[in-house]
């Protein structure tokens, strides 16, 4: 990486004009330094998740728990509730075990170098090089789905995803400059999010039109090319929503490894490769069913309610008024919306 390059000027340039405002982003040319455990936060909430969808949950968190050290110390069921609808549960836990990493052997503060931040739990190879670039500008080169983007479309890699990820980061490396990496590194997921776009690229404003070899063959919309991905498989399962005479709902909190895992949940079975009976004898009565899609298949899951003065076998009432449907993933949102209407 050199000090400064055209392209990387250019762009900074651009960038410096045209950032987009967000709740964990320093603007340029700003004198506050960017707070390590906010980038951190904001980059594991965006995996896989749009900005839309993770703004409010960011501001959440970052009201209720404004440091590292605020997070390591909560309960692990406030926060899995906190996150309860934004999905990939597993982010949830890592969250917590790398908060209370940094808690608990880095006095509440980041490392600052790309390999000793790859030693915290939960933590990869893409989050390690973001936070060390934008929070302590390191010269890390950080690639993600809009870099990659933005690679292949420039350097015109007609090679398909995934195949052509090593070259797309070797290009994204020859392009990120030592000046400025965090600020670099952040303009080109600008330039993938609102001008080098999945469909419709908006190429007339774009600052690297004139290097961009996709553009000059008319491949920019072609491009990056995707190997098919195989069809989603279907699985099917059953909730138990029951109702105890008095209105409490029965849940139970979900395994900390799996599927949900660690979300407050209605007993169910199938889905997830359980096959437990249902968690109390009565009456069950089939109300419908809910769909849902997963990373790797889709889901039927039928919908069965009661209302039982019996024991469970299994999980706990919680009264109506402190079960609220925010607290629960969104799956069984879907499942207690649908319990609701009958």
């Amino acid at each position: 990486m050199r000090d400064a390059l055209p392209q990387s000027t250019g762009l900074l340039n651009w960038y410096d004009k045209n950032a987009r405002t967000l709740p964990w982003r320093i603007p340029p040319g700003a004198n506050t330094p960017p707070d390590p455990y906010r980038i951190w936060l904001s980059e594991v909430m965006l995996q896989q998740t749009t900005v839309a969808a993770v703004r409010g949950y960011y501001e959440r968190f970052t009201a209720r728990w404004p440091t590292v050290r605020d997070l390591a110390r909560a309960a692990d069921a406030e926060v899995m509730a906190e996150w309860a609808g934004l999905g990939y549960y597993a982010r949830a836990r890592n969250l917590l075990a790398c908060a209370r990493a940094v808690d608990q052997h880095h006095q509440g503060r980041f490392p600052q170098t790309r390999a000793a931040l790859l030693a915290l739990p939960g933590i990869g190879p893409y989050t390690a090089a973001a936070i060390a670039a934008i929070a302590f500008d390191a010269p890390e080169c950080v690639v993600d789905g809009n870099v990659e983007r933005v690679m292949a479309r420039i350097f015109a890699v007609q090679t398909p995803l995934p195949a052509a990820k090593p070259a797309l980061a070797a290009h994204a490396h020859s392009l990120t400059p030592a000046l400025r990496p965090g600020d670099y590194a952040q303009a080109v997921m600008d330039l993938g999010a609102t001008i080098c776009t999945p469909r419709n690229p908006a190429c007339p404003r774009c600052p690297w039109l004139h290097i961009c070899a996709a553009h000059r063959l008319g491949l920019q919309s072609a491009l990056p090319r995707k190997t098919a991905k195989a069809a989603k498989p279907t699985r099917t399962g059953t909730v138990w929503i029951a109702r105890s005479p008095a209105g409490g709902y029965l849940v139970e909190r979900r395994a900390a490894r799996g599927l949900l895992g660690g979300m407050l949940a209605f007993p169910s079975t199938g889905w997830d490769g359980s096959t437990t009976p249902p968690p109390l004898a009565a009456n069950w009565r089939p109300c419908g069913e809910v769909r849902h899609t997963f990373t790797h298949f889709h889901l039927i899951l039928a919908v069965e309610t009661t209302t039982s003065p019996a024991n469970p076998d299994r999980g706990y009432y919680v009264d109506a008024p402190a079960l609220q449907p925010a607290d629960l993933p969104t799956l069984m949102r879907k499942a207690y919306a649908l319990a609701s209407k009958t």
